[in-house]
Parts: structure tokens; sequence; C-alpha cells
């Protein structure tokens, strides 16, 4: 009580005045001691630096862990490599033992039969060459005399007419004039033809065609010639393959076929195209009697 009554009274008013200027007071904020903030963080920091260093570690350790399984199984492999090895050593250690124990007498033996044998089959392999020979010279031999049959049956075709040919040769065309072509006619063309080496021959006319062979016929007729059966009428046309030179000389021989058709009013006109087409065939005669001497 005696403390109240006196302050009114002394010059330390101002000192009460003071009191609100406590918010100096915040020395509560002293309490600095909160300060510890940065002890918290500290941690952290701290926290995550060894994590990096553990992720960076982790990778070679794996690597060289799958290097040690790696090398591992090489191990293993040559392991079982090494005792495969060392199995077939031991069997053929037992198979050279066997001979090992063999006298002398009976390896000269064993070394003879081996000789033999391979004589044996040395001989064997010679009789198989030797037929593989025959047999490849057979069929070269079979296929040559083949071709040479077949050969011989075109040539034997075309001169009796059943195969059509073609080849260089001439065309005569014998033309009616005052006097009309005759058998005789043909027949002297055909044959100095043939004897001029004609290997095949046709006579074409309006009225038809006939394949000429050795046995072709000519006849004379009322208004034509029968060849071989088949009248034709004129214009004739002989086509001719042969040397193309000599079948057409041949035809202006002096005193030949076109000095001939000319004196008895008729026309002959000789041409060499080049290639002649000889197309008309015949059907094979049937042989009824006559056989072949082999």
């Amino acid at each position: 009580m005696s403390d109240e009554t006196t302050k009114p009274d002394g010059p330390d008013e101002p000192t009460l005045a003071h009191t609100p200027a406590q918010p100096d007071v915040p020395e509560p904020a002293e309490s600095e001691p909160a300060v510890s903030e940065p002890a918290v963080f500290e941690p952290a920091r701290t926290a995550q630096a060894p994590a990096a260093g553990t992720a960076g570690k982790g990778a070679p350790a794996a690597a060289q862990a799958r290097r040690l399984t790696g090398a591992g199984a090489l191990i293993g492999l040559l392991l079982v490599l090494l005792g495969f090895t060392l199995v077939v050593q031991l069997k053929s250690n037992s198979a050279d033992k066997a001979y090992a124990s063999l006298r002398q007498e009976d390896l000269v033996t064993i070394l003879a039969d081996l000789d033999a044998r391979e004589d044996r089959l040395q001989q064997d392999i010679a009789v198989l060459e030797a037929s593989r020979r025959e047999l490849v010279s057979g069929a070269a031999s079979r296929d040559e005399i083949i071709k040479k049959a077949q050969e011989r049956a075109d040539d034997l075709g075309i001169l009796a007419g059943t195969l059509p040919a073609q080849g260089p040769g001439v065309l005569v065309r014998l033309e009616d004039g005052s006097k009309k072509i005759t058998a005789n006619h043909l027949l002297n063309a055909v044959q100095e033809l043939r004897g001029a080496g004609a290997e095949a021959m046709q006579i074409d006319s309006p009225s038809g065609s006939v394949r000429v062979i050795a046995s072709t016929s000519f006849v004379d007729v009322d208004g034509g010639i029968v060849v071989d059966g088949v009248r034709l009428t004129g214009p004739y046309t002989i086509k001719a393959i042969g040397e193309p030179r000599d079948v057409a000389i041949a035809m202006r021989f002096p005193g030949g076929v076109v000095d001939d058709v000319t004196r008895d009013g008729g026309n002959v006109i000789v041409n060499e195209p080049g290639t002649v087409d000889i197309t008309t065939v015949r059907s094979a005669p049937t042989l009824e009697y006559a056989k072949p001497v082999s």
C-alpha cells in the first residue's frame, strides 16, 4: 500500500510509462533456442547424401555379381569337358591296351589281314568304276544308234513320200501351148530332175497335187494326165528339192526338157525361189510278202 501512494509523487512516473516499451521483451524471441531449426534440416541433408552414395555403388556390385555367375558357369562347362575328355582318353587307353597286350606275331597277323582287306576293297572299287564306265559308254552308244536310226528313217520317209520335206530347189512350170503337155513331157522332166540330184518332188496342178516317188506313173488322158491315179490338168508345176544350180541347168540342156516342150508348142519356166516346200505325202505301203533281211 505504501508503494501505490508514492508512485504519483515520484519523478519516476516515466518509469511506469516506460512499461509499454515492453515490446522489446520479445526476448522471448531469445528463446532462439528454436534456432535449433538448422539442427532439424541438417539431418535431412545428411540423409540424402548417403542415399545417392548407395545408388552409385549398387550397379558395380550387381555387374560384379553377374561376372562371378558367368565365370562360375564357364568353369562348370570346362569341368564337364575335362571329365568327358578324361573318359574318352581312358577308353582309348583301354583299347590300346588291348593291342598292347598282344604278342608281336599277333600284331603282324592283324596287320596282314588289314592289308588284305584293303586290297580286296581296292579291287571292288576298280570293278565298280569299270562297270560305271561301261554303263556310261553303253548309254552314249545307244543314244547314238537311236539318233542314226531316226535319221535313216527320215531319209527313207522322204524318198518314199511319207514325210513332207523342205530345202533348196527349183520350180519348173510347164504350160500348154499350141499343143498340150503330155505324159512324156512330165516323165522326161522328172527323170532329168532326178538325174540332176533332186531328192524330193511334187507335181501341182489346178486339179490336184501328187507326190512323186520311184514308182510314179504317167498316163495321158483326155484333157489331162493321170499321175498315180490322180487326174491333173495344165499348167503343171514340178517342185524339186536339190542343188538349185544343178537341177536348173539340167532343164536347159540342149535337147533337154525346155527344148522338147518348146518344140511341141509348150512353154517352160524355171524359178529358183530359194526354199521349196513339199507338203503332199503318201500313206506308207503295207508290204505283204517282202521282208527285210538282217
